[in-house]
């Protein structure tokens, strides 16, 4: 395993991070999560291949992803301070409040069995409560003790420029992370997103770096459970089908090349763009093994273009509007 620093926390990290979304009761709110016993086996194949880094949120499979993840630690006998944990917040009431924020970490770390995370990451931008009132309340939980860092999740640039901003003017605790929407088939964030993280020394984790499967796959449709009733993941790729898999279809050439696997090639574009720990969801352990083997890989200037040039502008996916309208995808989906 190979290992980074998240911004300017010194919180040490795999450059790998396990996606709990797969991780939860089943129905809460997909039918292809992870059992307790299933959750437990998965955390340790992932400890035990050097991954320490795992990311879940508070509405994921209504809090039981949070339960599993955090009971299986216990079982295995982890220590604290070998494992960084991320949750996130918004998709709650009161969204982004401080009353809102101060009412889920508890509910979080209860969940967790820990007495803090190294990193809480809210989940999208509030656009009901005021940006210091949003970042003071995080501030605070970072003074008291409760949270090491903080991160955010998709939004559009200026929001994030204007929270960062929010916080310098106030000395209050900056966001170090950011857990985007990018992926070979999506690279709208950077237009300004992505650059402006750059600039502010804020490293990317990016949910959906294998663009929900499509990038692991020659053929665009999956016989999965997975494949067959993820209504998000359709949502957000298949409008781009006919463009997106002339893509996937290089994607497949340059697995060829190095006799590799698909998800590996498009994994090493993301360590080739700079990102620092792309999120990789698994219900099947030989799915981090492949993760963690892409490592291996070092794409070309040459390979980086050829698998980037057909690529075309998408409708924004995973920031929201003020009034998104009927239908629009909100939540990821690792």
């Amino acid at each position: 395993m190979k290992y980074t620093t998240l911004g300017n926390t010194g919180i040490k990290v795999s450059q790998l991070c396990l996606g709990c979304m797969s991780f939860g009761q089943a129905g809460t709110m997909h039918d292809w999560t992870l059992d307790e016993k299933e959750t437990e086996k998965m955390v340790k194949h992932a400890l035990d291949l050097g991954i320490n880094f795992f990311d879940t949120a508070n509405t994921y499979s209504k809090g039981t992803s949070e339960e599993y993840l955090g009971k299986a630690f216990k079982n295995l006998g982890v220590k604290r301070e070998d494992v960084v944990i991320a949750s996130k917040v918004y998709f709650n009431e009161g969204r982004l409040s401080k009353e809102a924020i101060k009412r889920e970490i508890e509910g979080t770390l209860k969940r967790l069995q820990t007495d803090y995370l190294d990193l809480y990451i809210i989940h999208r931008f509030d656009y009901d409560t005021p940006i210091e009132e949003t970042m003071e309340a995080l501030h605070e939980l970072v003074e008291a003790g409760k949270v090491r860092a903080i991160g955010a999740s998709a939004m559009y640039g200026y929001q994030f420029y204007n929270m960062q901003l929010v916080a310098r003017d106030h000395h209050w605790t900056p966001f170090s992370t950011m857990e985007n929407h990018y992926n070979l088939l999506y690279r709208e964030d950077e237009r300004e997103l992505i650059p402006i993280c750059e600039q502010m020394n804020v490293s990317l984790m990016p949910y959906s770096p294998l663009a929900g499967g499509h990038l692991a796959r020659s053929t665009w449709e999956s016989s999965t459970l997975r494949g067959q009733t993820d209504r998000v993941v359709h949502g957000k790729y298949d409008r781009y089908e006919k463009y997106d898999i002339e893509i996937v279809k290089r994607v497949n050439e340059l697995a060829q090349k190095y006799h590799c696997k698909m998800s590996q090639i498009a994994l090493a574009w993301q360590w080739a763009k700079g990102v620092a720990s792309p999120i990789i969801g698994a219900t099947q352990s030989h799915y981090i093994d492949d993760a963690v083997h892409a490592l291996d890989i070092q794409l070309t200037n040459e390979d980086i273009k050829y698998l980037e040039e057909m690529y075309v502008p998408h409708h924004i996916v995973g920031a929201i509007s003020e009034n998104p309208p009927q239908g629009t995808v909100l939540l990821d989906k690792k």
